[in-house]
């Protein structure tokens, strides 16, 4: 670890210290035990721009991440269970991918890597019949530790075409306060919109309601036969005054309760650089209006947008807290991606609170490692508790979650934890020579508060020398994010590794999305070169 991490390390150890209050014992091993949240800490980090070994004479930035500590390895026998939930949204990429084309090294905590993996699509099998998801898995060699084996699942909801979907009523919720005023915020925002304008049907509603130094609702129900009111009320957006976005958010669950549509898509998509003060009485009762509105059928979607003073981790907790997807919209492109190539699974939601466990078995796994979702690690006992919150899957979504596993024929020293492992999950020493883990998914139907579960198992046999094409660049874009990272766990890791392995897995490359990955990469490279 180079010195400047382990100070940033130390800094985080005395600041979650510092945050926990009455748990002022707090023990940073215990972040790996399952039950937490890094949301309900409220910890933010500000930073200054620069490459990863120094403190940068880039200029300091007022943007804040969330902090977290990287997954370690989990020694099988003592916690055999591995819980957390899915994470659909990808702000981190095309935050990272800003930063880099910006020649700024990216916050640490800027990169989620699984926000980063599950930015690309993996032409992975969808569901038949009257499945509503269908799962892949796949193991084989850990490309950046040959001793290492690398676990690949992937989840895959049913495609909807747009034009069959339920109806839409849409209620966009603009930041129109002076910081907005950039290029690459509400101009970009109104692009974004108008894009999303042309797809709509007559079914849709669109409504606008605009917050500053005062809320106004702009535009109030226009249904698809409106296009021309729509595209007028947009252009005639501006940015100026001041933000407070208490009476905003209000305004605009109301509009969405006035427009609610029966077994529709109801939903409040707000647009903002997250440079904002609720107004509410605080952040978290900002989280419990979001959770309370859910409940009645309104999600929440984020949109983020701009430099210099992105607000993060607020706008991912409000996005989760509102069963919605965080994307930031860094150009056009991104925008067309969003709503126009993906509109299915950004806007039409087929599966709530969808939960992951896996049962890695100690007779055939030394140690696990999950790569990534560090702040969607759950409990042991929240897979069973359809109380419990968890992410969302669109149409038509995909989801990729690669665990790292030690053999369990390793002399490898795992370091020790205390779990407090289930009784019925203690090994006793049983030898299933056949199972590498068992899976089990938990879902719920848009419509429902109970969950349905389904069930996999991977067994030894099923490693390859061969991986598939999907295996080999979500394992090169994970590769990337550890050297970002400058993660404790990268081994062999490098950049040439990572181009070649992407390069050898380009595929097709319809919209060229995995072509900009290797010059994202490259230009991660020149930095590091040049430092």
């Amino acid at each position: 670890m180079n010195k400047a991490m382990m100070i940033l390390t130390m800094g985080l150890v005395v600041l979650l210290s510092g945050c926990m209050g009455e748990n002022a014992d707090y023990d940073p091993a215990a972040e790996y035990r399952g039950p937490i949240n890094y949301n309900t800490f409220d910890i933010r980090s500000t930073y200054t721009a620069g490459s990863p070994n120094t403190t940068s004479d880039l200029g300091e930035t007022n943007e804040e991440y969330a902090t977290f500590t990287e997954n370690v390895f989990i020694h099988a026998e003592s916690m055999s269970v591995s819980t957390f939930s899915i994470d659909v949204d990808t702000a981190s990429y095309t935050n990272v991918r800003r930063m880099l084309f910006d020649n700024i090294w990216p916050n640490p905590y800027a990169v989620r890597i699984e926000e980063m993996i599950n930015y690309f699509d993996y032409g992975l099998v969808a569901p038949t019949g009257d499945d509503v998801m269908s799962i892949h898995t796949e193991l084989s060699r850990a490309p950046w530790n040959p001793d290492h084996q690398l676990l690949m699942v992937g989840l895959k909801t049913e495609d909807i075409e747009f034009d069959d979907a339920p109806a839409n009523n849409l209620v966009f919720l603009l930041d129109v306060s002076g910081s907005m005023g950039q290029p690459n915020k509400l101009p970009l925002l109104k692009q974004a919109m108008k894009l999303l304008v042309d797809q709509i049907r007559p079914q849709d509603r669109i409504s606008i309601v605009v917050y500053a130094s005062a809320t106004g609702l702009v535009l109030d129900g226009a249904d698809g036969n409106d296009q021309e009111a729509i595209i007028e009320a947009i252009d005639n957006l501006s940015a100026g005054g001041s933000t407070a976005g208490a009476a905003g958010i209000q305004l605009a669950y109301q509009t969405a309760m006035n427009h609610f549509i029966e077994d529709g898509n109801n939903r409040v998509i707000l647009g903002t650089d997250g440079d904002f003060n609720v107004g509410v009485s605080s952040d978290s009762a900002l989280e419990e209006l979001i959770v309370e509105k859910r409940e009645s059928g309104v999600f929440l979607s984020v949109l983020g947008f701009g430099t210099g003073n992105l607000k993060d981790s607020k706008m991912e907790t409000l996005a989760d807290k509102g069963n919605g997807v965080y994307y930031y919209i860094d150009n056009l492109l991104e925008a067309k991606k969003v709503f126009v190539e993906e509109l299915g699974g950004s806007l039409v939601t087929v599966a709530k609170d969808v939960k992951l466990q896996i049962e890695f078995n100690p007779a055939n796994v030394k140690g696990y490692r999950l790569i990534g979702y560090e702040n969607r690690l759950l409990d042991y006992d929240d897979f069973n508790d359809d109380t419990k919150d968890a992410g969302d899957m669109g149409a038509g979504h995909e989801v990729v979650a690669l665990y790292e596993i030690i053999p369990a024929t390793s002399d490898e020293v795992i370091d020790a934890f205390e779990f407090e492992q289930p009784e019925e999950l203690k090994y006793d020493g049983t030898n299933f020579t056949e199972e590498l883990m068992t899976l089990q998914i938990r879902y719920k139907d848009p419509e429902s508060s109970m969950s349905d579960l389904i069930e996999d198992v991977v067994f030894v046999a099923e490693e390859t020398e061969m991986p598939s094409e999907a295996f080999r660049f979500a394992s090169a874009v994970a590769e990337f994010g550890m050297l970002l990272r400058d993660s404790e766990y990268k081994g062999e890791s490098s950049y040439v590794t990572v181009i070649d392995r992407a390069t050898a897995a380009l595929g097709e490359d319809e919209h060229g999305y995995r072509s900009q990955f290797i010059s994202l990469v490259q230009q991660a490279r020149a930095l590091i070169e040049e430092d």
